[in-house]
């Protein structure tokens, strides 16, 4: 089989023992790339006793300070929790989801975030994930282990790989996080100049209203260029009538 271009992304592991864990779990899966978020104890004797002979995903594994980095590049980004959310996030099953980020992974890189052992990934952590993952789990104990969560998740990318993909619609590459952070800001910036503003009671809430809105949509290349140049056509309309004094 080929290697998918899909990254592993650890959050602020806690447990070296399961970093070796879930370096095991990736090459028993075919995947190779690991990237760790800000981990407590990496490299550590533990991760290598864990990895069981998958040392190599561990020599390889990259260690960032912070998610941006981690999915820099990245179209899909998916991110797994084992919460309800109230912030509008998307749900997958993890069997259509890996289907999906298998396919997206033959167009560019695509992440699968995991958050850490003790909180999960915050709302601020999954800005930039287009879905969640949530794992079916019983009601009475539906904590798993992070390890245990890679496992399930690379296991259905390897079974995915064997089921044949219907031929998308002609469309290109999702748009990467530093693509949708510039529409992002260029979107605040026009909603400010036309002073469109919040209007809830605390008045911080449109913008990740909006993001969530876009993220939902995962948005090719094409799709934000054309979505910047409507923005930009809105600037350059308010300047050409702003120049202009009003008439009596």
């Amino acid at each position: 089989m080929d290697q998918p271009d899909i990254r592993i992304v650890l959050v602020e592991p806690s447990h070296p023992g399961n970093i070796g864990a879930v370096a095991r779990a990736m090459k028993n899966m075919g995947l190779e790339r690991l990237v760790l978020v800000n981990p407590r104890q990496f490299p550590h004797s533990e991760a290598i006793a864990r990895a069981s002979g998958a040392d190599d995903v561990l020599a390889n594994a990259r260690v960032v300070a912070t998610v941006e980095e981690a999915v820099a590049g990245c179209g899909l980004i998916l991110a797994t929790t084992s919460r309800t959310r109230d912030q509008y996030f998307r749900v997958a099953d993890v069997r259509d989801a890996a289907q999906r980020v298998l396919h997206e992974s033959r167009r560019g890189p695509a992440a699968v975030l995991f958050g850490s052992e003790r909180a999960g990934l915050s709302n601020e952590q999954l800005e930039a994930a287009h879905l969640l993952i949530r794992i079916p789990a019983s009601e009475s104990y539906p904590s798993l282990n992070l390890a245990m969560a890679v496992q399930i998740v690379t296991y259905e990318l390897f079974l995915a790989r064997g089921v044949p993909i219907d031929p998308a619609p002609s469309a290109g590459p999702l748009a990467d996080p530093a693509e949708m952070g510039r529409l992002y800001e260029h979107l605040a910036q026009v909603l400010e100049e036309i002073d469109f503003r919040d209007r809830t009671q605390g008045g911080t809430h449109l913008m990740g209203r909006l993001r969530r809105l876009f993220q939902r949509a995962a948005l090719d290349r094409n799709e934000v260029n054309i979505l910047r140049g409507i923005l930009t056509a809105v600037q350059s309309r308010r300047r050409r009538a702003g120049s202009f004094p009003d008439r009596p």
